[in-house]
């Protein structure tokens, strides 16, 4: 079974059947048939083999990227233009996608990248509260009933052809704290390093850009 097959089958197992806090959403953009044929098209296009991929997790999907298209850290726009991959979505983009992007293009491309990383997130479901993105740390409570989801999707994840010598975490406060304390209980992986998070940069470290993608690229190679 490729790489391609084993992500594509995971995602469309994915399930929250919980009660969550007050006010907060889940968002499963795979239940939609559209969303479900272009992330498929995404998975083929740049995975259809059984090589080994390194691991890269964010919080969790955003509404205007993965939320949206289903794939981490990638907006409509980026879907299109960057992977080409034509989808009649609502073209919004997402700022931390762009940053994304641009690591993605120093490093030589898509098809050189997704060679090697495969972008994920501790929760690969994303929740809204008042129509705004809400963490899954943003509340005690909404953390503690999604932390069973989160240790049995990476558990299962894990299960597919994914290294776990190293996970490269997007983000280095609660994110990162969130995933080191699993790590311990469950160790999912022998290291995890974090890297600032792409919507950090672009909202506070805007004159840093450049030096950020070099960070970047730095520490995935």
């Amino acid at each position: 079974m490729t790489f391609a097959a084993q992500i594509i089958g995971f995602y469309s197992n994915l399930k929250l059947d919980i009660e969550l806090p007050e006010g907060t959403v889940v968002m499963n953009p795979f239940e939609d048939p559209v969303v479900a044929d272009l992330t498929s098209a995404f998975y083929k296009k740049y995975f259809s083999d059984s090589q080994s991929r390194k691991i890269i997790m964010g919080i969790n999907p955003g509404r205007l990227g993965g939320g949206v298209t289903g794939i981490p850290f990638t907006d409509p726009v980026k879907l299109e233009v960057n992977c080409g991959i034509k989808n009649d979505l609502k073209k919004v983009t997402e700022p931390s996608a762009g940053f994304v992007y641009d690591v993605i293009d120093a490093f030589g491309g898509p098809a050189k990248f997704y060679k090697s990383f495969f972008i994920y997130a501790v929760s690969p479901l994303g929740f809204t509260k008042n129509g705004l993105n809400y963490n899954y740390y943003d509340s005690r409570e909404l953390e503690k009933k999604v932390t069973p989801f989160i240790v049995g999707s990476l558990d299962t994840l894990l299960k597919n052809n994914i290294s776990t010598e190293v996970c490269y975490c997007l983000g280095n406060g609660k994110n990162y704290t969130f995933l080191v304390r699993l790590n311990r209980e469950y160790k999912f992986f022998k290291s995890i390093v974090p890297l600032p998070h792409p919507r950090w940069i672009v909202q506070y470290r805007r004159k840093q850009y450049e030096f950020f993608i070099q960070e970047y690229l730095h520490l995935l190679k």
